[in-house]
């Protein structure tokens, strides 16, 4: 159905489709280890972008026009071997409605990305089974990358993403240890997928979907509508932030969108945003220089 709706959203007109669902680009930054001329970085590059852009992550049809932009920085800290430890930044965007502009829609950084890796290494993408922490790590965002594209054009649309996605932190748990257990403070996948499924957080998933379909797809033919709608979205977050303060989901839906949202307040029809910015301040408190600067 997601797919169905971005056809029609974007008024794609392209009949050749392939099964790969991502345009994306791998950077390895391995200055910190003082080795960077090591053919082992490039082969590593070079291979985890011919994973995430030939594998078929899911069953669908993606059009050229429909494939999710997004990119990857590995930072390597130190290695020995074939044994890597890292950290990786994930980001990814999808393109507004009736403009020539993007949006992102995650900017996520994980300290947790120790791998192991040799040069002749098959990457492999199985849900059911561990492969690697390497695949698992990458594969996991992928699939909550899907599922965020499709939140934000229909409302939980992108549960079967997250479902899938929760597959691979099972079978990670048991594997892979780091990264993958729930952690009572900070960030882990588990907890941002565990997040993602409650329906403790099903106002986020409104929020997110409001802020998108209905606030930014929305700024090309009703501009002044459009950002009431982006308020309303601050509101559902202030909802979320009284009962679950301080969660995963907020903290990177504000790393990911504080820009933006400093930028559209300041933009467009004269609202009345003293409430929104009270809420911004609350929620996200990190990010008040940019509060600050927001003008009414």
């Amino acid at each position: 159905m997601t797919r169905v709706i971005l056809v029609i959203l974007f008024c794609v007109s392209v009949n050749i489709s392939s099964a790969q669902e991502f345009i994306s680009s791998v950077t390895i930054d391995a200055r910190q280890t003082g080795q960077t001329r090591l053919r082992i970085f490039d082969i590593l590059e070079n291979s985890l972008e011919e994973f995430i852009n030939q594998t078929a992550f899911t069953n669908e049809k993606f059009t050229e026009l429909q494939k999710i932009e997004c990119s990857f920085f590995i930072t390597i800290n130190n290695f020995d071997s074939d044994r890597f430890q890292a950290n990786i930044q994930v980001q990814a965007s999808r393109p507004v409605y009736g403009s020539t502009l993007k949006t992102s829609i995650l900017n996520v950084k994980d300290e947790d990305f120790n791998f192991s890796y040799t040069e002749s290494q098959p990457l492999i993408y199985d849900v059911n089974n561990f492969q690697s922490n390497l695949t698992s790590v990458l594969s996991f965002y992928l699939l909550t990358i899907l599922g965020l594209e499709a939140d934000s054009l229909s409302l939980e649309g992108g549960t079967p993403y997250f479902e899938t996605a929760r597959q691979i932190v099972n079978a990670a748990q048991a594997n892979a240890g780091l990264g993958w257990q729930a952690s009572g403070v900070g960030f882990s996948r588990f907890n941002l997928n565990n997040d993602l499924l409650s329906q403790n957080f099903a106002r986020f998933r409104e929020a997110f979907y409001k802020y998108h379909r209905e606030g930014l797809d929305l700024m090309h033919k009703n501009t002044q509508d459009a950002k009431e709608n982006i308020l309303t979205s601050i509101e559902y977050l202030n909802e979320v932030n009284n009962e679950r303060p301080n969660s995963v989901l907020l903290r990177l839906f504000f790393d990911t969108k504080s820009g933006e949202i400093q930028q559209i307040l300041n933009g467009g029809p004269k609202l009345d945003i003293a409430q929104t910015k009270e809420y911004l301040y609350r929620i996200a408190p990190v990010h008040n220089n940019k509060w600050r600067r927001i003008k009414y």
